[in-house]
């Protein structure tokens, strides 16, 4: 039995008079950080690209390539997690902003901001955990060749999205019949493969109509004119192995970060306020290293849970706020991790006891 600990009651009403100045997201601070995060790691991807067509293999290449592989990682991974403030931002403001993303960032990498809606139900308090949260796996009671597993995601999802646009897509326009499945089976960005996506509105089924076309159109373009190289007559163009290896390491980074980002000990059922909150971890700590793989506030997962609609920007001051202002033994203070190898130890240790009490059971059934 994985021990949940213990601490004083909460106040929401005194945590959110801590932090009521800090709900309004100030636009420029989103256009400014996302436009230079994307240009900058779209430049250093074609630099890269560049470099490896010389095929030269100096030591000054080589580090200048291991050097830009790094930072297109950390770049595009946190251009993509806007998609997470785009979900929380209030419907019908930062039109533009949200145009600009898919078009800069969710169309090119293959994540265009439909796949992200069913987010919402993470932060039900009534789903949290249960089978109608699709980004939620008991992964402190699983064994531990699935947290290995999980790592490993990274390896097979970026095919799985080339073939999610490429060819599911035009399926369900030539036979309209497949669609209701494929939206409830593959249309939504989660971790739970059993997770079932609800029915969506007109509006909705259009806008991923629209998301589908621009990304299948891309695929398109990519590869007629990233793969086929006419000058030695052959698919030879490094820019496809390139592609995939960046993707591979934004997964990855993820995949650790998303670890990170719970206790994972809900097995079943609806989980009380409090417990969830316990379950959700902040990393106030060192930002010039949690930035890297907890960008865009992700590295305040329990704060962002008590204020999903706070933007990003503004979750430090909040966090300090609170910790100055609430009680000693406010159940806030228990989310708070001094590095992701913490909290990843931690998990390692729960799923290994797990993994003993699962064979302790057994041979008591058996014997």
């Amino acid at each position: 039995m994985i021990a949940k600990p213990t601490t004083g009651d909460f106040s929401f009403a005194q945590a959110r008079s801590l932090i009521s100045d800090l709900q309004k997201p100030r636009p420029m601070i989103y256009w400014v950080d996302f436009l230079l995060t994307a240009i900058i790691g779209h430049a250093l991807f074609f630099s890269m690209a560049a470099a490896l067509r010389r095929l030269d293999f100096s030591p000054w290449v080589a580090a200048w390539v291991v050097f830009a592989y790094c930072g297109v990682v950390v770049l595009y991974m946190r251009a993509t997690m806007f998609i997470h403030e785009l979900v929380h931002l209030r419907a019908g403001t930062m039109t533009g902003f949200r145009v600009v993303w898919n078009l800069l960032c969710g169309i090119p990498f293959l994540l265009p901001s439909f796949l992200y809606y069913p987010h919402v139900e993470h932060h039900r308090r009534k789903h949290y955990g249960t089978e109608h949260d699709g980004e939620y796996l008991a992964l402190s009671h699983s064994p531990r060749w699935f947290l290995i597993g999980f790592l490993l995601q990274g390896l097979y999802v970026p095919p799985l999205a080339v073939l999610r646009f490429t060819v599911i897509s035009p399926i369900c326009w030539v036979f309209p019949q497949a669609r209701p499945f494929i939206h409830r089976h593959a249309s939504s960005m989660i971790i739970d493969p059993f997770y079932r996506r609800p029915e969506a509105g007109q509006r909705v089924r259009r806008m991923i109509l629209i998301q589908e076309v621009l990304c299948f159109l891309w695929c398109i373009w990519f590869f007629v004119s990233n793969f086929y190289n006419p000058v030695v007559g052959g698919w030879s163009d490094p820019i496809w192995p390139i592609a995939y290896a960046v993707g591979v390491g934004a997964v990855t980074v993820n995949a650790f970060r998303t670890l990170g980002a719970h206790r994972w000990v809900n097995e079943s059922g609806e989980m009380t306020f409090e417990d969830q909150l316990l379950d959700t971890l902040n990393y106030p700590d060192r930002p010039w290293i949690t930035e890297l793989w907890g960008p865009i506030g992700t590295r305040y997962h329990a704060l962002h849970h008590l204020f999903p609609s706070l933007p990003y920007h503004n979750l430090p001051t909040a966090h300090r706020r609170l910790m100055a202002g609430l009680p000693a033994d406010s159940p806030y203070r228990k989310t708070v991790r001094s590095g992701l190898m913490q909290a990843l130890k931690e998990l390692w240790n729960r799923s290994s006891e797990a993994t003993v009490t699962r064979k302790q059971g057994t041979a008591t059934i058996s014997g």
